[in-house]
């Protein structure tokens, strides 16, 4: 598998650009333009190895796509700067009213599964195992060592890392573990550096999108976590397209409504993604979900296009 590396989002868009010139396939359309986006870098790599397939047949039609974050997509999504925005978690109440304050409206797509990985360091014997509330207790900074979470580890100081708050993840962690409380951990923006560190430091501890964990399993070793049964489960791509995975969550692509209408670049590519059922999401190392969503998705997209085509039509 190519290894992703995180780089700044003027670079991994001149990159997406660059594909999109690419390929060597006769059967290529005349569609012409661009379409852009920016957002989660969990979801950039997914982006990038549709596009590389995309510029094969569309070598005109370019997309150009950066990594800033979730919420740093979101606010150019609203600033009208970009077409889509990937997100490696919901849209937020305040995002959606931002949104209609400025009258755009959107739609939602479900792109991919992911497994937000907790992961140690490879030399680590003691912890198999955690549940959510030991988690909770690392990342408040309540727990200062592993004896602090289990009296029957090492009293030693836990070096916890955590992405920082322009991720996507960020906010599913502290939604989903930390109820809404702040996590008091080293903080970085760069996945990469997180596993890093973890594979660095033997009392380290991290969390980060499926794909980076499998990427880089030979240098860390994955923590199994309970869920609210008590019930262990731990990321397998089954396990997280069925979100058995205490952890799972969905990736999301968000389109403004008047760049699918309008931009023929943007709804192609769109149905493009859909039609793909979620293959270049399991070559960039994270889950396809299952295929009638994708199907139910491009329905709904069509029949959206169709519909706004005959409005068109009649005026």
């Amino acid at each position: 598998m190519k290894k992703w590396q995180m780089v700044g989002s003027t670079v991994i868009g001149a990159t997406l650009l660059l594909g999109a010139c690419g390929g060597g396939n006769s059967n290529k359309s005349d569609l012409k333009g661009q379409a852009k986006g920016d957002g989660s870098s969990t979801v950039a790599p997914i982006v990038e190895k549709l596009n590389e397939k995309w510029a094969q047949q569309h070598p005109e039609a370019k997309i150009s796509a950066g990594q800033a974050g979730t919420g740093a997509g979101f606010q150019k999504i609203i600033s009208g700067d970009i077409d889509f925005a990937d997100a490696s978690r919901p849209i937020k109440d305040e995002e959606k009213q931002k949104l209609a304050a400025k009258n755009i409206k959107y739609k939602e797509f479900k792109v991919a599964q992911d497994g937000v990985t907790v992961a140690v360091n490879k030399d680590n014997d003691f912890v198999t195992e955690l549940d959510k509330k030991q988690l909770k207790e690392i990342y408040s900074g309540e727990a200062k060592t592993w004896k602090d979470v289990d009296n029957k580890w090492p009293d030693k100081k836990i070096n916890a890392v955590s992405p920082n708050s322009s991720h996507g993840t960020y906010d599913f962690f502290e939604d989903e573990v930390m109820n809404k409380e702040d996590i008091k951990a080293e903080k970085n923006a760069d996945t990469n550096a997180i596993v890093s560190s973890v594979t660095k430091n033997k009392e380290g501890i991290g969390y980060f999108g499926y794909n980076f964990y499998e990427q880089n399993k030979d240098k860390l070793k994955e923590v199994k976590i309970k869920d609210a049964k008590g019930q262990l489960t731990e990321p397998t791509k089954k396990s997280i397209q069925d979100s058995s995975y205490a952890l799972s969550r969905p990736l999301y692509i968000y389109v403004n409504e008047k760049a699918l209408k309008d931009n023929k670049v943007m709804s192609n590519f769109m149905k493009f993604i859909l039609e793909d059922k979620g293959k270049s999401a399991e070559e960039a190392g994270y889950v396809a979900a299952p295929s009638k969503d994708y199907q139910t998705q491009l329905d709904d997209l069509n029949k959206f296009l169709d519909k706004e085509q005959t409005s068109k039509d009649k005026k």
